[in-house]
């Protein structure tokens, strides 16, 4: 299998002939390749996408022809599930059962903002009383312009959907460039736009590394709009590329998220939620509630009960039947992930559970999933985000100790509060500054729910009427009543006697 670029409506070669390998997580193989952008080939993807605004049909088409070409897309995603799911499997190594929801949501993206779309139009342009009858003063929404959207590897399609749905139904054009980890389904996603009809332009991928291809695009003055979602460090380049021009930046960061899980709560669905929330996706989530505090009188009999349902989760390749935690996306990440857990062991944390690869597993990137508990407050592993399988667990007294312990982190994503008492969960759902927080769950994630956070987990929101106005520039427009006089510099004449 070997991916090329796709520039002004066509595939391409990348300018310097290069590729790279793509691994299957499972087993470390390489089973495709794909092109590898440089500095010429984003100049290209931009100029294209720049002619494709200032001159090009998509901009000015109305709210239901592009919706038109969405819902192509949305539809041709679900033709395709089971391919789809399965490439995507291969590329990132999450379970198959997974693969199949994150591309159905994608498919869902598409429909969903065809349909904001042409319903924003609908509302048309605002009017404002404003005091004075000699103006008429209304506001609109326009596209933004060309967009620079970067995307992770850990939801390979579905992250792509969350920014090209909601820019393309905007009208803007867009110049995408995924993780070069796993790039496959952002290929399927271009032929699939290009057989929608959307023109020539509006659509461009750039798949290649970060330093080749992510920084030259960030700092392209031809771009209107960067759409970043990773890693603090690499979120703050984007925000410094673009800071000599003032483009606008959305950012979606990284998190340390916190789950509280008070005395009264039922067990077996505390620990369903606890793994749900760390353990899902390898625990390769921004928002993972990867810090959970436990109040005390519960904290032993639950942290045992974690125990024993961890080393329960069947460990395997992502096609294997009953998988439930497939392997780390590359060999640097899982080197990442047990450095991680080595630093928690050096820190003080008690390790119960996990805390290495799974000795039957001689092959892939696998990591069991790990667990710590009475984890000091200032270490490493309490604090930074392990992106990982791994959870950090630790006791508390009261809700006031349980709150200003979630809070005291310089990142802001999500949260999450369990109990049977639901006027203390909105207390402390209130709470929690984060910009996501579930009640008596974890980690469900609706594209009709604006999605970011507070702090260092970013600027902005995606998902959501959010998600697509973050697209849309605002103009005033304001219209003097020809047949009035203003009389600032030209009084009005004095009538004669």
């Amino acid at each position: 299998m070997r991916n090329l670029l796709y520039i002004d409506g066509a595939l391409v070669e990348p300018a310097r002939g290069g590729f790279l390998a793509v691994n299957d997580p499972a087993t470390g193989d390489c089973f495709a390749l794909a092109a590898a952008a440089t500095e010429a080939d984003v100049d290209a993807a931009v100029a294209a996408a720049r002619h494709a605004f200032d001159h090009g049909p998509w901009p000015r088409m109305p709210a239901a022809q592009r919706a038109v070409v969405l819902r192509r897309v949305a539809g041709a995603i679900r033709t395709d599930l089971e391919e789809l799911a399965n490439l995507e499997m291969r590329d990132n190594g999450k379970p198959l059962k997974e693969a199949r929801g994150d591309i159905a949501d994608a498919a869902y993206c598409f429909d969903y903002y065809a349909d904001l779309a042409e319903q924003v139009e609908a509302e048309g342009e605002a009017t404002h009383d404003v005091g004075d009858e000699r103006f008429h003063c209304r506001v609109r929404k326009e596209p933004l312009g060309v967009v620079g959207a970067i995307t992770p590897w850990n939801f390979p399609l579905l992250m792509a959907a969350w920014k090209v749905a909601p820019a393309l139904a905007a009208g803007c054009c867009v110049v995408l460039k995924p993780s070069e980890l796993c790039p496959l389904t952002c290929g399927a996603l271009a032929h699939y736009l290009h057989e929608a009809g959307l023109p020539a332009g509006a659509f461009n991928l750039l798949t290649g590394t970060g330093p080749d291809a992510g920084v030259p695009l960030s700092m392209h003055a031809g771009v209107d709009k960067l759409a970043f979602t990773g890693s603090q460090a690499t979120g703050t380049r984007v925000m410094q590329a673009a800071a000599p021009d003032i483009r606008n930046v959305s950012l979606e960061l990284g998190g340390k998220s916190p789950f509280i899980v008070f005395a009264d709560c039922d067990l077996d669905k505390a620990v369903e939620w606890i793994q749900f929330g760390v353990f899902w996706n390898q625990g390769q989530i921004c928002s993972a509630t990867s810090r959970l505090l436990v109040e005390r009188p519960i904290y032993e009999a639950l942290l045992a009960r974690l125990v024993a349902a961890a080393q329960r989760i069947l460990i395997g390749p992502g096609d294997l039947d009953g998988v439930q935690m497939g392997p780390i996306v590359s060999d640097a990440q899982r080197r990442r992930v047990l450095e991680g857990i080595e630093r928690g062991r050096a820190d003080g944390a008690r390790l119960v559970s996990g805390g290495c690869s799974p000795p039957q597993l001689m092959r892939g990137y696998f990591v069991q999933p790990t667990i710590f508990a009475d984890v000091p407050l200032d270490s490493w592993i309490w604090r930074e985000e392990v992106f990982g399988p791994v959870l950090c667990v630790r006791p508390f007294d009261t809700e006031a100790e349980a709150v200003a312990v979630a809070n005291d982190s310089r990142f802001g994503l999500a949260g999450a509060v369990m109990s049977a008492d639901l006027e203390r969960c909105e207390r402390v759902a209130k709470a929690l500054r984060a910009g996501v927080v579930w009640i008596n769950c974890s980690q469900p994630t609706f594209t009709q729910l604006p999605w970011g956070g507070y702090k260092a987990s970013g600027i902005g929101r995606e998902l959501g009427r959010h998600g697509y106005e973050a697209y849309l520039e605002v103009k005033q427009i304001t219209r003097f009543d020809a047949n009035a006089d203003w009389n600032w510099y030209q009084p009005a004449a004095v009538e004669s006697k």
